[in-house]
């Protein structure tokens, strides 16, 4: 029997389960759950992945009639691996948000985060907007409901993801709070690095006060190599000094860090530098000086009248 036939036997299965009758009140959600998992992936086997995720979807919900929510949340994580190919992200997203909140209600915090990350990766290059609320999202549930507490490794990922995308405002805060998982577990070493990415954000957001007060705020984590570069780089756009500042964010330290934050200082603007005022200098062909149309003569008699009068004067005074 091909795999398809046995699909669809699997199928009918599933539908005489779910009849009722007068010796059956109740149809039989579980059994019939059991019979379209296996009808699912007996098209997955052959390669008919949309009636698969169709047969996992009716699985996830005659588990959830059941109350077995983390068959039900299992069955639409399968529905999207099979169908990742076929789907749009924001149905992916949708069916990631509804598994990882059953994982929550089952008590399965971890593989509800885990959910989340997964399909993050897989809408990443088409949908990196939706990536980031889904590493977010993962980010809470690990923080809240996770055992294992792996909040930091999500947003790192979504603060990394939004400096790619240039939404400086919002990595800033990304990053504040992926300093936060880090002081909250004790890991002070991975805060130096992380006030060094933050610095290099204020800066590509055009702000160095902010990048002055981040590095007050958090640069007592830093090591020494992590100061000596934020203090040379501060202080050349406190100094507007163009080429110290473009030899700071190409210093070693900082080309090794994360691939996002190596080339965003590769993009940051530069400060303008202060020129020296130029010397006075002569012109050539330069417009004659501006001259009064004012001739400055006067009446001839005043002048005569006045003239006479001053001779008189003089000789009065010789006498």
């Amino acid at each position: 029997m091909s795999k398809i036939l046995e699909a669809q036997e699997h199928c009918k299965a599933a539908e005489k389960y779910l009849k009722t009758g007068l010796l059956k009140w109740k149809p039989d959600f579980d059994s019939a759950a059991d019979e379209y998992s296996q009808a699912a992936q007996c098209y997955r086997i052959a390669q008919d992945m949309k009636n698969s995720k169709a047969c996992h979807m009716k699985a996830a919900e005659m588990y959830e009639k059941n109350r077995a929510f983390f068959h039900a949340a299992k069955s639409i994580e399968n529905a999207i691996i099979v169908s990742k190919e076929l789907l749009a992200p924001e149905e992916l997203y949708n069916m990631a948000c509804n598994s990882s909140s059953m994982y929550q209600q089952h008590g399965s915090g971890d593989a509800g985060a885990n959910v989340l990350d997964k399909v993050a990766k897989i809408i990443e290059e088409k949908a990196p907007e939706l990536a980031v609320k889904l590493f977010q999202q993962a980010a809470d549930v690990s923080s809240v409901e996770s055992s294992q507490h792996q909040g930091t490794e999500y947003i790192s990922k979504a603060s990394r993801l939004l400096v790619k995308l240039e939404k400086y405002d919002e990595a800033v805060d990304s990053l504040r709070r992926e300093i936060g998982f880090h002081l909250e577990g004790g890991n002070t070493a991975a805060v130096g690095r992380l006030t060094v990415a933050i610095v290099l954000v204020q800066l590509a957001r055009g702000d160095a006060v902010a990048a002055e007060k981040a590095y007050k705020e958090w640069g007592n984590y830093c090591e020494v190599p992590e100061m000596q570069t934020l203090e040379l780089l501060l202080q050349a756009y406190d100094e507007e000094d163009r080429e110290s500042a473009k030899r700071a964010l190409a210093s070693p330290f900082i080309r090794s860090m994360d691939v996002e934050y190596a080339r965003l200082a590769g993009t940051i603007p530069l400060p303008e530098g202060i020129e020296p005022a130029p010397k006075a200098s002569v012109r050539e062909n330069a417009a004659p000086s501006y001259v009064s149309s004012y001739t400055g003569e006067r009446d001839t008699s005043e002048i005569t009248y006045a003239d006479n009068n001053k001779a008189d004067e003089q000789e009065d005074e010789l006498c």
